[in-house]
């Protein structure tokens, strides 16, 4: 019993000390030189250039909204315009949405290399494959490294000095070869490479979110269940290190699921997909540790031909209304949160020894 009891101690006395290097950590908000608790957004909006649609929404994020930062898909059509446009407003915020896959029905896109040089990257349309499983399947890590090449040396023939890099998809970030290319090229470039190496709370939350659904569609799932941190997230930490070791910053944490947000019921006016989205934030704002993160959305300001493109005009709009949200904003301000850029992150990074 003596024994039983000490072990009981000794493990109790291990997770206390474990949760106090957890809330005593550095985190990489405060290594960049922002206050300790503080918590830092990157409001960011993917797929600028993938569209007319996509670059307009981009445009009202950030210009009458919240947004910080958005990155652009350079294979897509639209992606010069924007990069004219992010070069004539040079407090624009943007990098590049590596783009390694085409994942819709009858708009498409092929690689920068060229298909008869990435077969890898190719399928029977000439196009970029549809899911990020088929990339890995296919294409190697060379192949990989020359269409990020490519991508970056359109943007830097435009005129574009991209602030950071990111993944359309997460395709950079499912095979650990392809992840090793992306950060061997942004050191090379001192481009800052789009990457969570922290405690990663919005990231678990995120990853977790697939899995809850489908208990949900199987009856399976309790509220309040807890399910197991995912295998990837124990690999961001070293990571994480490496990057920053290179001389570039990385975020604490990372939000990708506001897409799949959208209020019960039918007859859902944009305006109301809106605010529920906005509400979500203000959420995911409030559970959020401290630390740097970037908060993802895919804004478009839909036109007729989008329906064409996309079934996700309603929640792309919807985006955009959340980032246009008054009372998103004053619920920011209130809460002392501070938002921030990847060119103030770099910037910051240039300073610590």
């Amino acid at each position: 019993m003596k024994r039983l009891m000490l072990l009981l101690a000794i493990n109790i006395l291990f997770l206390a000390m474990n949760q106090t290097q957890a809330q005593t950590a550095e985190t990489y908000a405060e290594k960049l030189g922002w206050p300790k608790g503080a918590k830092v957004v990157i409001f960011h909006v993917d797929d600028a250039g993938m569209s007319y649609s996509s670059n307009e929404g981009v445009k009202k994020s950030i210009q009458n909204g919240i947004a910080t930062s958005c990155s652009i898909m350079m294979p897509c059509p639209w992606a010069a315009s924007f990069a004219k446009f992010a070069i004539a407003n040079p407090n624009m915020d943007a990098g590049l949405h590596l783009t390694l896959t085409s994942e819709w029905q009858d708009y498409r896109w092929p690689p920068l290399t060229g298909i008869p040089h990435a077969p890898g990257l190719t399928d029977n349309e000439g196009a970029m494959w549809h899911e990020v499983e088929q990339v890995i399947k296919n294409a190697s890590p060379d192949e990989v490294e020359a269409e990020i090449r490519a991508q970056l040396d359109r943007a830097l023939k435009l005129g574009l000095k991209p602030t950071h890099m990111d993944s359309h998809m997460g395709t950079l970030f499912a095979h650990i070869p392809y992840l090793e290319r992306y950060i061997k090229v942004g050191a090379e470039h001192q481009i800052p490479v789009m990457f969570p190496g922290g405690n990663n709370k919005l990231l678990i939350e995120s990853l977790n979110n697939p899995v809850i659904k489908k208990l949900k569609s199987e009856g399976k799932w309790k509220e309040g269940m807890k399910l197991p941190n995912p295998e990837i997230t124990k690999q961001t930490g070293p990571v994480g290190q490496k990057i920053w070791a290179a001389g570039l910053p990385v975020l604490d944490d990372l939000h990708t699921i506001s897409g799949d947000w959208k209020p019960e019921g039918n007859n859902i006016t944009p305006e109301q997909w809106g605010k529920y989205k906005a509400q979500k934030i203000k959420e995911t704002l409030t559970n959020m540790q401290p630390g740097v993160a970037m908060i993802i959305v895919h804004s478009s300001d839909i036109t007729e031909e989008f329906k064409y493109i996309s079934a996700s005009g309603g929640s792309r709009h919807a985006d955009m209304l959340s980032m246009m949200d008054k009372d998103l904003k004053e619920f920011i301000k209130s809460q002392g949160i501070i938002q921030t850029t990847w060119k103030e992150m770099m910037e910051r990074r240039k300073k610590v020894k």
